[in-house]
């Protein structure tokens, strides 16, 4: 049983729930401190794997590593992008059930990718360097710590 009572309780001690309106949760969600935008994280994801590849292939001095990080940042973005679209979609919004399907839906679809991508790599980029696509990969996957920051520090 709960210490206190509210004075907005009903008789059994609990808060009634009250749904928001269309407004009110837009105006709700663009005062959440903690929210990222999806879309900046793939734009981040982008910028930080061309610089990579850039580095990579200048250190080098050989195309290839440049073509195999810049491959490997795509496994990463590609599939991000995908799942920032569906999950962006006003279809995935329609219910807390409706939103969770969706997630796991484009979560699925994010995996398959990556693993098909992964899967693709030697046969499109010629000749393929694999520590450079990892490295292509590993840096990009960073990012989301990167935007764990940004959501703290906000």
């Amino acid at each position: 049983m709960n210490a206190w009572k509210d004075e907005d309780t009903d008789d059994g001690g609990e808060v009634p729930f009250k749904p928001l309106t269309r407004d009110q949760a837009r105006e709700l969600a663009a005062k959440d401190p903690h929210a990222v935008n999806p879309w900046r994280v793939i734009a981040v994801q982008i910028v930080v794997g061309l610089g990579v590849a850039l580095i990579a292939g200048f250190i080098t001095g050989r195309m290839e590593v440049f073509w195999s990080a810049l491959y490997g940042a795509g496994v990463v973005v590609v599939p991000g992008a995908l799942m920032a679209r569906g999950m962006t979609s006003p279809l995935t919004s329609m219910s807390p059930v409706g939103s969770a399907v969706s997630f796991m839906f484009w979560l699925m679809v994010k995996m398959g990718v990556s693993i098909a991508l992964l899967m693709v790599a030697s046969r499109i980029v010629q000749p393929l360097v694999w520590p450079a696509l990892l490295a292509g990969l590993v840096v990009c996957i960073k990012v989301y710590w990167v935007a764990l920051a940004w959501r703290r520090r906000v």
